[in-house]
């Protein structure tokens, strides 16, 4: 490891420690430090360098034709910025649950040299804190030999395992530049809809886990008038903030860390980073812990809702690509899903719009796509949510299932899917 030194330097300055051949660990969502990656991607003589990374937010020139060759990413969950590439065969993807991927790094499955990493200032103790995204940034900050940090006066200091003493840091640039921001679209109509189905199976005192993105935000918005909530997710945004602001989300009846928010990164706006800016209540921890089924299953009343992209009529879930070509990740559903599952009286949820493609294509199929990844296998699949309604399959047999599946269908498919399921019921239902 460099030694720390006392000022900062320039970006350029900063990726001079980076060399031909090394492995390297990008920061991600609202933390992607992308002064330090447009740097690193200028420096031409840098080549056979591999990057590791969740999704990222921002610009991404290290997929760009020019740079291709140099650069080789490895996505371990793939956001919009790697989709094509990966699709396109120049980037890699790891199919790994969330819980995992920290380990992936301590125990040197993937061995890095240096880490990305965007930080708070330093406190009066010398300790940065990794902000908004904690998740497997704590392992790789713990693991790699080289720590090249953006040290940026707008990043929250959050509270939890998230710290790193500025000793440590190799080299720093200094900034002052808002976050990545994710800002909710206008919510639809069938995702209304799915809003109010799931939040029918949120009681009050229970633990939710949610996701971003637009079914999410129609859940939480739907839940005002429940009393008691706890949250433990591997990531939260805006509309948990109004729903602790509306005291609808107490953390009052939690096992495991009562009182606390459990996350392990968050991704929103600028109302979403002041509130977790030196805020006790919410704890940020890696994600091998707050995806923990060992931890999950003492959180009594457990609600995880999680997005898919296809559910076969066995109640076959995938999540992570529409066929062989890779979409997203395995990410933290399988952990969830079973963590409510075994969590007493937890309930998991697979909420999905019942069409795609502007209403051309059913989501619940007889077969998913050749090529799709079960993230959710049948066996560990409880409740579907479509705008339709909500089933729940567990301890259904696959005649059962099939029924139930087709009735969230959209109308327009369901005498198709009984005229598949007749074509195959001998050999399967």
């Amino acid at each position: 490891m460099s030694t720390q030194p006392s000022t900062a330097c320039s970006a350029e300055e900063a990726v001079a420690l980076l060399k031909p051949g090394m492995k390297v660990f990008i920061h991600g969502a609202a933390a992607t430090p992308t002064p330090l990656v447009e740097a690193m991607c200028c420096r031409e003589e840098l080549c056979d360098v591999t990057l590791f990374h969740m999704h990222t937010e921002g610009p991404a020139p290290y997929f760009d034709p020019e740079h291709r060759e140099r650069f080789r990413s490895v996505s371990l969950f793939t956001g919009q910025p790697a989709r094509k590439a990966v699709q396109d065969g120049v980037a890699d993807f790891i199919p790994v649950f969330l819980s995992d991927i920290p380990s992936l790094f301590r125990d040197g499955i993937v061995s890095l040299d240096a880490a990305l990493l965007q930080v708070s200032p330093p406190d009066r103790h010398g300790f940065c804190s990794l902000g908004t995204s904690v998740d497997c940034a704590r392992a790789a900050a713990d693991s790699a030999t080289v720590l090249i940090a953006e040290v940026n006066h707008q990043m929250p200091r959050t509270h939890g395992h998230s710290v790193i003493p500025i000793s440590r840091i190799s080299a720093w640039i200094e900034t002052d530049r808002p976050l990545h921001q994710h800002v909710a679209g206008v919510e639809t109509a069938v995702e209304a809809a799915i809003g109010e189905h799931v939040a029918a199976l949120v009681e009050d005192g229970c633990t939710i886990q949610t996701g971003i993105g637009a079914i999410p935000d129609a859940v939480l918005s739907r839940l005002a008038g429940r009393n008691d909530l706890g949250v433990h997710t591997e990531m939260f945004s805006d509309r948990v903030v109004d729903l602790v602001k509306a005291g609808v989300i107490t953390n009052r009846y939690k096992r495991i860390y009562p009182g606390q928010i459990v996350t392990s990164f968050v991704s929103g706006t600028q109302k979403l980073f002041d509130f977790v800016n030196d805020n006790p209540q919410v704890c940020f921890l890696p994600c091998d812990i707050t995806n923990d089924t060992n931890l999950l299953r003492k959180l009594d009343r457990l609600v995880a809702v999680n997005s898919a992209l296809q559910v076969d009529l066995t109640g076959q879930v995938c999540a992570d690509s529409l066929g062989h070509k890779i979409y997203s990740g395995i990410g933290g559903q399988m952990d969830f899903i079973r963590g409510a599952a075994i969590s007493k009286g937890g309930k998991p949820i697979i909420a999905l719009p019942s069409t795609a493609g502007e209403g051309k294509y059913s989501r619940i199929v007889m077969e998913l796509l050749p090529g799709s990844g079960v993230v959710t296998t049948r066996g560990h699949v409880h409740w579907v949510v479509t705008e339709y309604g909500a089933v729940n399959l567990h301890g259904l047999s696959l005649r059962q299932r099939a029924e139930r599946l087709i009735s969230i269908a959209h109308p327009d498919f369901r005498a198709d899917l009984h005229r598949q399921v007749a074509d195959v019921r001998h050999y399967v239902f």
